[in-house]
């Protein structure tokens, strides 16, 4: 059996409990290289064969996951964030298939959460943004032309870029482009959940000065948006008084005077 573990955002302590105790009973784990905190691997017992998937192939990885399945070992495939975000899980489970070996999959805390939280911010605000786009620059790894960031700027929302802090005078470019003002607010979160964890607030058209100046060349998120200054808001109508839900009735504005 296979589990695809999300590992969560860095911090060792925010893997979910069912992901800590896979890693401990693990006869295998094939882990993410530096993505992953290697204070998890101290979960695994001492028997347990240990791999850093950063220099293998895909091949490479299935082989390990079929010699541990041949001898009814488990094996834990340990992602970073969550699996179902630029995980690469897709091609592993269908090989998995092809292979008739059973699979399963562990969410994670995915490093736009961690993000968030390391802002203290709210992403889905009340007449501010009510959605999240999460997508990431064309780079080496091409990006679906209907996807590109000037058009998904175009929605105004809430907009999270992964794997891009290399091109941002590009990704300011096109935002720009696409709609948001140079003055839009936007943070860089810099290894969310970490010990090394740094947040930057700016704006859209700071992001490269902002990045450069603080020696910010990887492993970080931009979060765009009016969302990140938090100005404007509506207060939400799920604990408004005068709103009525399925758990309590309304209050009639006349009993109440602010």
């Amino acid at each position: 059996m296979v589990y695809f573990v999300g590992a969560g955002t860095g911090a060792a302590d925010l893997i979910t409990v069912r992901g800590m105790h896979l890693l401990e009973k693990a006869d295998v784990i094939i882990y993410a290289g530096s993505l992953v905190n290697p204070e998890l691997l101290q979960y695994a017992k001492a028997s347990c064969n240990i791999y850093n998937s950063a220099s293998m192939t895909l091949e490479e990885v299935i082989a390990v996951m079929k010699q541990a399945e041949s001898k009814n070992q488990m094996t834990v495939r340990l992602h970073t964030g969550d699996p179902s975000l630029y995980g690469a899980i897709r091609e592993q489970m269908d090989q998995l298939d092809k292979d008739n070996i059973p699979y399963d999959v562990v969410p994670g805390v995915s490093s736009f959460c961690g993000a968030a939280a390391a802002l203290k911010a709210e992403y889905t605000l009340p007449n501010v943004s009510q959605s999240v786009i999460i997508t990431r620059m064309a780079g080496r790894t091409p990006v679906p032309e209907k996807e590109e960031i000037a058009l998904l700027a175009a929605h105004q929302a809430t907009m999270v870029v992964f794997l891009s802090t290399g091109m941002l005078e590009e990704l300011s470019r096109r935002l720009i482009e696409g709609g948001y003002t140079a003055d839009t607010p936007a943070a860089i979160v810099y290894k969310a959940t970490w010990p090394e964890q740094k947040t930057f607030v700016c704006t859209v058209g700071t992001l490269a000065k902002t990045a450069a100046e603080n020696n910010i060349t990887k492993t970080a998120l931009m979060i765009i948006g009016d969302t990140v200054a938090a100005a404007h808001y509506d207060r939400s109508k799920l604990y408004d008084p005068e709103f009525t839900t399925e758990f309590r009735e309304a209050v009639k504005s006349k009993t109440h005077h602010s």
